[in-house]
């Protein structure tokens, strides 16, 4: 199946240290690949890997499911934790509630988490249908492109797969329950305008994680911060956070 023009994974070797980062629901590795490139110039190992049925067709991500997507996930990250010392993980949307499964499952391998408007809470009345609607209509209107920045575009379907949808309920409900599990520091990017994820995740997160927790806003961006106008702050931030929590040092091309 052909790719979207823009839409293949990125890899980029660099030192010791190691970041995956995870793109959203319906999107592509190009809603994080300012990010990614940002991290890479810096001297870090970095890997953005393409989900599963994203980035060719809703028709076919309709036949993938979370498990699918997080497989990808989890065997990126072994690479990367084979050739790196340590290995931080990032993620925007559902990347961002994945990224939390890999801090569960892994633990300590996983050094620290940078997510933005993640997503780890059924609030959308439409998925809440979706074990039911996907017997009737096979796609609904599209989540992708909620950015508030002039001229900035995310790469994604303007159709959402019901089924695919269907299999999401299940994810946030595993990662809800094991959510005490995560000891590592965890930084959370939150745009207080996000038209596609509501902010009680991020209420829950709160409630949850503690002291190892720390939120910070993104005033003048909408869901897709990684391409808005928050960007930078978000790039330099995740950085820095990296440079905080790391125990060897980075390094430069």
């Amino acid at each position: 199946m052909p790719l979207m023009p823009g839409s293949a994974p990125y890899q980029h070797e660099g030192g010791q240290v190691g970041v995956l980062l995870c793109h959203g629901f319906t999107g592509t590795p190009q809603s994080l690949r300012p990010w990614a490139e940002h991290l890479a110039a810096a001297g870090l190992t970095v890997s953005l890997p393409r989900l599963p049925g994203h980035g060719t067709t809703w028709q076919e991500m309709s036949h993938t499911r979370w498990e699918d997507w997080y497989a990808e996930l989890e065997h990126a990250f072994e690479s990367l934790a084979g050739r790196c010392a340590e290995v931080f993980v990032m993620g925007l949307s559902l990347g961002g509630c994945m990224a939390l499964r890999l801090a569960e499952v892994h633990g300590p391998s996983v050094r620290g988490l940078v997510v933005v408007n993640p997503s780890i809470v059924n609030d959308v009345w439409l998925l809440k249908l979706a074990p039911l609607l996907k017997f009737v209509v096979p796609s609904v209107p599209g989540v992708a492109n909620d950015i508030k920045k002039e001229g900035a575009v995310e790469l994604g379907y303007t159709r959402t797969p019901v089924r695919a949808a269907a299999t999401l309920p299940r994810l946030w409900s595993l990662v809800r329950s094991e959510l005490h599990l995560i000891t590592q520091p965890v930084l959370v990017y939150h745009s207080p305008e996000d038209h596609v994820v509501k902010p009680h995740s991020v209420r829950l997160l709160r409630r949850t994680l503690g002291d190892n927790l720390e939120v910070r806003e993104c005033p003048d961006s909408y869901h897709v911060a990684t391409l808005d106008n928050d960007a930078e702050r978000i790039f330099e931030g995740s950085l820095e956070f990296i440079r905080t929590h790391a125990s060897v040092p980075l390094q430069r091309d």
